[in-house]
């Protein structure tokens, strides 16, 4: 596909990447995009480049609108190497008047680059520079979700372009949100988010809260990866629900078994928590990616964790899931432990100390069974799922007592 005009003068010229399944352990099955934007004014303005891999398809398609040296300007929104691996190279082609990026952007810059003579000039919120008919305003995103992060805003054309704020990845030759099946857009939006951003949450709600103190008129959100949104309230305000870690009645049960003990247990405990209206995930850490237990998880109220004991320890792939966890933070769970063991028994409390770590709300020690679980083990497990929903139950309905409470006040 060739560049594509988004807004008057507005053009997408980034590039297509079908192939990648890994992205710092996030699986991007579904591949991704690295957008560039160029806007074509009195002064010529490139937003962001690609990553160095993909220099040849993004030339292509600026070269489809104008020659790469008539480019004035860059902007740099965000310097990770996936949206400026490019940027040495292009600016030593278009030789541009400035390089803009934020204050957090210049030591970025510097540090990656440590460049001679390029023509950087920073920017801080509320600064703006004149393209002639079109006018850019910048507002920093500082950890949202690097340090020199930031917006590029359009008010002529209600455009914002939200670096990797607002992302998904996804490979696709549709440029809209609204040109893939509904909802499959914020789908992807979803597993960008918890595997990107939740870690960031506050900031997005500090973000949000800023978007509209400015009174930012936004109907276009054009992202650094996926498809752009063109009806963005969809996307605020999930992002906004995200960002308060707001759960459904729901438990995610993730584990590994050696000899089917410990996962005749968790689908014991997910009967349990069935049988008390709660709805659960039983997630085998052995075939789910850990990027899509993460999904889960965001969503969930409830957290329960198993693993036989490995060597006085739990098994690789649950420390895998848990150490990539508790780095995202989740927040506001309600966290159990169980697992099977041969003569030691280490790993529920392995688990627990997770649990813990991460905040959970762990409501009892544990369900630990020796060997392989008979009739009365099996129906401790239940037990322990008919707590835990009845522990989501009760929570749930106190947050929404007080969120009626906010809302009559």
């Amino acid at each position: 596909m060739g560049a594509e005009e988004i807004k008057e003068n507005i053009y997408w010229v980034g590039a297509i990447d079908w192939n990648i399944r890994d992205f710092h352990g996030y699986s991007t099955y579904k591949g991704t995009t690295y957008n560039s934007y160029l806007i074509k004014d009195e002064k010529i303005c490139l937003f962001d480049t690609v990553k160095s891999d993909f220099k040849n398809e993004m030339l292509y398609h600026i070269r489809q609108l104008i020659d790469p040296e008539q480019i004035d300007y860059i902007v740099v929104n965000h310097v990770e190497l996936d949206h400026s691996g490019y940027l040495p190279e292009m600016i030593a082609l278009c030789k541009p008047e400035k390089v803009f990026c934020s204050p957090m952007g210049l030591k970025a810059i510097e540090s990656h680059f440590h460049p001679v003579d390029w023509p950087l000039e920073v920017v801080k919120s509320g600064d703006s520079i004149s393209l002639g008919a079109k006018t850019v305003q910048f507002l920093e995103t500082k950890m949202l979700h690097w340090p020199d992060s930031m917006f590029s805003y359009i008010p002529e054309d209600k455009l914002l372009i939200s670096s990797d704020a607002f992302g998904q990845h996804l490979a696709s030759t549709e440029r809209y949100a609204d040109e893939l099946p509904e909802g499959a857009a914020l789908l992807d939006a979803e597993k960008y988010y918890a595997n990107i951003l939740m870690l960031f949450s506050p900031n997005v709600q500090k973000l949000l809260a800023k978007v509209a103190e400015m009174g930012l008129d936004i109907d276009m959100i054009a992202p650094d990866h996926g498809v752009i949104w063109r009806d963005p309230a969809l996307v605020l305000a999930a992002y906004d629900r995200w960002s308060q870690h707001i759960a459904d009645r729901k438990a995610v049960i993730i584990y590994d078994s050696m000899w089917h003990s410990t996962e005749k247990m968790a689908k014991n405990i997910s009967a349990g928590l069935r049988s008390v209206g709660v709805h659960a995930r039983v997630l085998s850490a052995k075939v789910n990616h850990r990027s899509d237990i993460i999904v889960e998880v965001a969503s969930a109220k409830a957290v329960i964790v198993g693993s036989p004991t490995l060597n006085n320890g739990i098994m690789p792939t649950m420390a895998d899931v848990l150490t990539y966890m508790k780095g995202l933070r989740p927040r506001k769970k309600i966290g159990a432990a169980f697992g099977s063991f041969g003569w030691s028994g280490e790993s529920v409390n392995i688990l627990t100390g997770f649990l813990e770590d991460m905040h959970c709300e762990v409501i009892e020690p544990g369900v630990k069974v020796k060997n392989v679980p008979d009739h009365a083990a099996l129906q401790e497990c239940f037990d322990l799922g008919v707590r835990v929903g009845m522990a989501v139950n009760a929570s749930m309905e106190a947050e929404g007592t007080s969120a009626a409470r906010v809302a009559e006040d």
